[in-house]
């Protein structure tokens, strides 16, 4: 029995901890759609704010410029990907993948010219919640993690407010499903798609500054492996509402957490069968949550003003 609770609060730990790019990720791409611009370039885009991230750590060794340094430089690709998208109305597909593939050559290719090879740099200290982190089994669960944890949990309940209860994301709902009706309304239908695609992809950028200074303390090729492609699905899953991508987050990060616990184990089990449980969770639950798909009608839908 204890060695049974000894391994569910490894598991479940490392699940509430993998969570967070996930999060940061499907909530910006929620805003996105929510406001009819579909970013399949959110792989890209994580890889790019890990490197920067990363960079600014290894040579200044700060973290909080490393983070807004990946801050901006999700913002300056978001606002190529809207000048794309919105303003030259280019296909949202295959816009999205043209960032994807340019973030993830300029990341290498950066990494290799400005580093040159594997280097760690300095983890990043572990916020225990006074009194909660001495919880039996919730404690060292919820409570035992960096900041960067804490935040994407509290950005649940500020994305649902900001969409469901200020003006501003009245807007980005209208914009997203009758555009021309929020049009007639004296909406700037760019404006806020701008703002939206922008604000997607700085979260982006920040779930790729987690994976490298919050969470491996390297960088890598590949080291997002897919999880942005996840993130976009996530959103369709949770049905573009923050609530249920908090929980398809962590159902997809107990698929990663799993198949880490099933290695370090030695299971005789193939590892590569292993390595494909998470992407083999995504299709599965995308395949049983067929039905009513309540997305933005607007969604991939440029819009042209008569």
């Amino acid at each position: 029995m204890e060695e049974f609770m000894t391994a569910a609060i490894l598991v479940i730990g490392i699940a509430f901890r993998m969570a967070t790019p996930f999060l940061f990720a499907s909530l910006g791409e929620m805003f996105s759609q929510r406001s009819g611009v579909f970013n399949l370039g959110v792989e890209g885009i994580m890889m790019m704010g890990a490197f920067s991230a990363f960079y600014v750590v290894l040579r200044w060794e700060s973290v909080l410029l490393g983070v807004l340094l990946a801050l901006l430089v999700g913002a300056i690709m978001g606002l190529l990907m809207a000048i794309t998208s919105v303003t030259f109305r280019a296909a949202q597909g295959i816009a999205g993948i043209g960032f994807y593939m340019l973030g993830w050559g300029l990341s290498g290719a950066l990494f290799r010219l400005l580093v040159g090879g594997v280097t760690t740099i300095p983890s990043m200290p572990i916020q225990r919640i006074p009194l909660l982190s001495d919880i039996p089994f919730i404690g060292t669960v919820f409570f035992h993690h960096n900041i960067f944890v804490y935040v994407a949990y509290l950005l649940v309940p500020v994305a649902w407010w900001v969409l469901f209860k200020t003006r501003w994301g009245l807007k980005v709902r209208s914009v997203g499903h009758t555009p021309e009706a929020a049009d007639s309304l004296g909406i700037s239908v760019a404006r806020i798609r701008y703002q939206c695609v922008i604000l997607g992809s700085m979260m982006a950028g920040l779930a790729g500054a987690f994976l490298s200074v919050g969470h491996s303390y390297i960088f890598a090729d590949a080291m997002t492996a897919g999880r942005g492609f996840i993130a976009v699905a996530l959103v369709y899953f949770a049905r573009w509402s923050p609530w249920r991508v908090l929980m398809g987050a962590f159902l997809f990060s107990m698929a990663y957490s799993f198949q880490l616990y099933i290695q370090v184990l030695g299971i005789d089990f193939p590892y590569e069968f292993a390595l494909i449980i998470p992407y083999l969770t995504v299709i599965i639950v995308l395949a049983l949550s067929f039905g009513r798909v309540w997305s933005p009608a607007a969604l991939g839908k440029p819009f042209v003003r008569e």
